[in-house]
């Protein structure tokens, strides 16, 4: 018997919070018939469903909204939903509401009594009270939807303590009572909001890199009809067969085969390779690439979502579910602790009533240990260390997008390191074969300039920075793909393809051990082989030494051809892998992180942006694409290598003072919890030696002033 077909969904997920979430959405889909197996996208927020075809759409939907998570279906085109801008906002509201109640109560704790001690109460519970409705939303909401679906997650107790922290300071404030902990409330809410705002930027900016990597296509497509009409078309419609046209400057919009017209192809976004590739009728284009120098006319060959880079765009996007795993072991910590700390808080209560406490005794014991067991400390512990130590790399060129990267980069044990663009500077330049007569040196520079490909490009910089003045040469024209033409008198004068200028065959154009090359020749005179090179960065070879006294393992992949790999890699006597596609870059990542290495991926072109995602931390000079840039955790500037290492040493730092951190705050608990317990602390105590835990935690992070050094 035929297995059933298989079809596949993918849904939009609102109200994951926590490892919980995640294996509630998953085994709650799991379990419908037909279903073969769900798998949630934690940092997409997304949930990817196989299942036979006989399972609707709207069932999954149904399936989710009973076990209390709003779902709609994933559209690619979905604009990525701005959850920081809410969050943010009622972090600002939090943290203003803190500052002003905390002035407030440090004058009750300096003396204040009686009517003005009740005056100040009263003006935090103005303050307080709005705050915590408008700024506690996002969990109580959270909590409410959870609880109404008989299921609990983190927000639930956090949203209890909140609650019942600020129902008893307006007890005690209606009542006339010595003690209020509203600043207590308004912190808890602005310490976690934080949390909640950094992870959720995270992810964001996970959803942003492949969005900036789709933008790269073109929105509309000129097809050319059977009857030589041109109409226009939205990239979308574009189905196989279909015969485009691409202009000189735009960008092959879908994976496609060359009918008509000859061109060069810049295909450095997609496979990192520096120098363009002749095309001609019968070669293949890769949708991204840009067509440099003449008309094609390509017949499709994939619609949009099967192209190389909707590929590279699922890799990406699959490579940061891999990199979610952090989130959910701090979710894991987060639901263990939380309920630890409220049922803590709830036997203490009932300890002292069956002990014969009052009701009013008992419950302000219960909040002290509410308070006192207020993970601040520990929540602050690796964020406050991260900011630090990011504004002391910031000070020497790096640029840390996400701050969990610098827990993997203090960890990592391989470093990977692309060729061109980031061991080199991207950049060709001649640096052999350059005529030395003047008047030739005239003529190729008219020649150079007249011509967009980047090897005429990087000639004619370098002549006029030596002071050449272009002779007024008559232009034949371009063809595309082999060379510019022009004459000068009766002499003509061509540049390009070695065959076509009428170099000698030993002295063709294509890649050598030193770079690429070219040929140009001038009248009845001598062919010049013009060779070019990518130059390396100026501090390659001290980097790769600071690395290696790192301890670490060095590896070149890059996709440029195999010459001039393993002439850069013998320079700096390196192991190394050429003609890598992005594929084979994520791929090899991949193998390393399974063999148990950690690994940072160092490059800067789209071809790099799956590996970039996939290893444990990706790093991309600033010169890089946008999608280079959107996929890396760090990106550096300045035409250095050395940054590198000394992020790598700035990480380590970090995190031995992380490491000092938790001990301070798990011993600071360790202490303070049996105090409170035993009814030795009252909220007002509880509440100055849970903002004391956090200034101590803070005052060593700052010892990360100069962690880059």
């Amino acid at each position: 018997m035929n297995a059933p077909a298989l079809s596949g969904a993918d849904l939009v997920v609102d109200g994951m919070r926590c490892a919980g979430c995640m294996a509630k959405v998953e085994a709650g889909l799991g379990a419908l018939p037909g279903v073969r197996a769900a798998r949630v996208n934690f940092t997409a927020r997304r949930v990817h469903i196989d299942h036979d075809a006989s399972v609707d759409e709207e069932a999954l939907i149904a399936a989710l909204k009973a076990i209390g998570f709003e779902a709609h279906a994933f559209a690619a085109a979905e604009p990525v939903a701005r959850e920081s801008r809410g969050l943010a906002k009622a972090l600002a509201v939090a943290g203003f509401a803190s500052m002003n109640v905390m002035l407030l109560s440090v004058s009750v704790w300096t003396g204040a009594d009686g009517a003005t001690r009740n005056l100040f109460h009263w003006l935090s519970a103005l303050i307080a009270l709005p705050a915590i409705a408008y700024a506690g939303r996002p969990f109580f909401r959270s909590a409410w939807r959870a609880l109404r679906h008989r299921r609990t997650n983190m927000d639930v107790p956090i949203s209890i303590g909140v609650l019942l922290t600020a129902a008893m300071s307006l007890y005690e404030t209606a009542t006339g009572g010595p003690h209020a902990y509203f600043d207590g409330a308004v912190m808890l809410l602005t310490f976690l909001l934080a949390g909640r705002l950094l992870d959720t930027v995270m992810r964001e900016r996970a959803q942003d890199s492949v969005a900036a990597l789709l933008r790269r296509l073109p929105e509309d497509v000129r097809v050319l009809e059977a009857d030589g009409a041109v109409r226009a078309l939205r990239l979308a419609e574009v189905r196989p067969d279909m015969r485009l046209l691409v202009a000189a400057g735009d960008r092959v919009p879908v994976d496609g085969l060359v009918e008509q017209g000859s061109s060069s192809i810049d295909r450095s976004l997609v496979t990192g390779e520096s120098v363009p590739e002749s095309v001609e009728a019968g070669g293949s284009v890769l949708a991204g690439t840009l067509n440099l120098s003449g008309p094609l006319v390509i017949r499709a060959t994939a619609a949009v979502e099967d192209t190389v880079i909707a590929d590279i765009a699922r890799l990406m996007e699959s490579a940061g579910q891999g990199k979610s795993r952090y989130v959910r072991i701090a979710d894991r910590a987060s639901r263990l602790y939380a309920p630890a700390v409220h049922t803590l808080a709830a036997l203490s209560f009932a300890g002292w009533l069956i002990a014969g406490a009052g009701l009013h005794q008992a419950l302000l014991i219960a909040v002290a240990v509410l308070i006192i067991t207020c993970p601040c400390a520990l929540g602050l512990a690796v964020p406050v260390a991260q900011v630090v130590a990011s504004g002391s790399l910031m000070r020497r060129g790096l640029l840390v997008r996400d701050g969990a990267a610098l827990e993997k980069l203090a960890r990592i044990d391989t470093v990977l390191l692309d060729k061109t663009g980031t061991v080199t500077e991207g950049r060709l330049e001649p640096i052999a074969g350059l005529p030395e007569d003047e008047v030739e040196r005239r003529v190729l520079l008219a020649l150079a300039s007249a011509s967009r490909h980047p090897i005429a490009q990087a000639i004619a910089d370098r002549l006029k920075a030596e002071g050449v003045v272009a002779a007024p040469v008559r232009y034949a024209g371009e063809i595309a793909g082999i060379g510019v033409e022009a004459t000068l008198g009766r002499r003509t004068a061509r540049l390009g393809r070695g065959d076509w200028v009428g170099a000698p065959v030993a002295a063709k154009d294509g890649a050598t051990d030193r770079g690429v090359a070219t040929s140009f020749r001038f009248g009845a005179g001598p062919a010049h082989r013009i060779a070019l090179a990518d130059r390396p960065r100026q501090d390659v070879g001290a980097a790769v030494e600071r690395l290696r006294a790192q301890g670490l393992q060095l590896q070149f992949v890059s996709g440029d051809g195999w010459p001039v790999v393993e002439r850069m890699a013998r320079q700096f006597g390196l192991f190394a892998r050429a003609r890598m596609s992005p594929a084979d870059k994520f791929a090899a990542v991949e193998a390393l992180e399974k063999a148990g290495h950690r690994v940072l991926m160092v490059g800067d072109g789209l071809n790099d942006g799956p590996a970039l995602k996939r290893a444990s931390v990706g790093m991309a000079p600033s010169a890089a694409s946008d999608v280079g840039r959107q996929a890396a955790d760090i990106v550096f500037f300045g035409d250095r290598l050395m940054p590198v290492p000394i992020a790598i040493a700035g990480a380590r730092r970090t995190m031995r003072v992380v490491q000092q951190n938790f001990a301070m705050a798990i011993g600071y608990n360790v202490l303070a919890v049996p105090l409170a317990i035993a009814g030795l602390v009252t909220p007002l105590v509880a509440a100055l030696a849970m903002s004391g835990s956090s200034i101590l935690v803070v005052a060593n992070a700052l010892r990360l002033k100069n962690a880059a050094r």
